[in-house]
């Protein structure tokens, strides 16, 4: 059984960091709609070696391309709630950029409550992660519900451009195209969806951490502060110049507010 879990988590998980040894920590990364684990490559120079980088494999992209897309955001937080249960043995903290926020917050919400999911799913057992970091997403109550799901592929390469999202280099070769829009398509009607039937914030007692480029044509300041509304614990916000990916940018500056957050929290552990 224990092998089986093992085998689930590399299955949903990409170590991003390479060197060996026993983490004192692991951080998640959650990528955005469309996203791959592969664009938090770059964080493994930018973390210290005691810090373990993973970021999450979404079905129907990269090596689990053959795989169904996931339906609802219901289905791919149960599901990742199920893989991460082998790296619970040291002290977890997820971070999640736009729809990754999501889904980040969703799976952190599972383990917290350690409770059956509505629909008879399986049951989580786990620690909640010690700390949530949401970049790029407003708060539950805020989201803004665009149905791009169901627009042409033009307007939907338009989005994605418009965005400054890493996607967009592929439009330009047509087998690439034909690739990358069936998962972003995918990606935005799950998040349209979920934005349409969320059952709102359920209370962690975590800290939760939001960051956003201030010129991010889908967000300001009241929406992101709607993500204090999840968490008993301590709230703050910060924002980075720029758009809506303006992780590409301040990536140094980004990671090491992260992880100089993480910090108290693990020494407080020690003690």
């Amino acid at each position: 059984m224990l092998s089986e879990n093992v085998a689930l988590a590399d299955r949903w998980f990409r170590r991003i960091t390479k060197w060996g040894g026993s983490p004192r920590a692991r951080l998640i990364c959650f990528p955005h709609a469309g996203g791959t684990a592969g664009y938090f490559r770059g964080w493994s120079r930018l973390v210290p070696s005691d810090i373990e980088v993973l970021a999450v494999r979404y079905p129907g992209r990269e090596d689990r391309l053959m795989e169904p897309f996931a339906e609802s955001m219901e289905e791919l937080a149960d599901d990742v709630s199920s893989a991460v249960q082998p790296l619970l043995d040291r002290p977890v903290a997820f971070f999640g950029h736009s729809m990754g926020a999501s889904v980040a917050y969703e799976v952190a919400a599972r383990l917290h409550a350690t409770a059956r999911p509505h629909g008879g799913r399986a049951q989580f057992h786990g620690p909640a992660p010690m700390a949530l970091f949401l970049s790029g997403r407003a708060g539950p109550g805020r989201e803004r519900t665009r149905n791009l799901g169901d627009a042409d592929d033009q307007e939907l390469m338009d989005e994605v451009i418009g965005m400054g999202g890493t996607e967009a280099h592929a439009f330009a070769d047509p087998e690439l195209r034909d690739l990358v829009l069936p998962v972003i398509r995918s990606d935005f009607r799950l998040v349209e969806r979920y934005g349409r039937t969320s059952p709102g914030s359920r209370e962690l007692s975590i800290p939760v951490h939001a960051y956003y480029g201030d010129d991010d044509t889908h967000l300001d300041a009241r929406a992101i502060e709607a993500w204090s509304a999840v968490t008993s614990g301590p709230f703050a916000a910060r924002n980075f110049t720029g758009g809506h990916f303006y992780l590409a940018g301040h990536a140094e500056e980004l990671v090491g507010d992260v992880v100089g957050r993480l910090r108290p929290l693990l020494d407080r552990r020690v003690r």
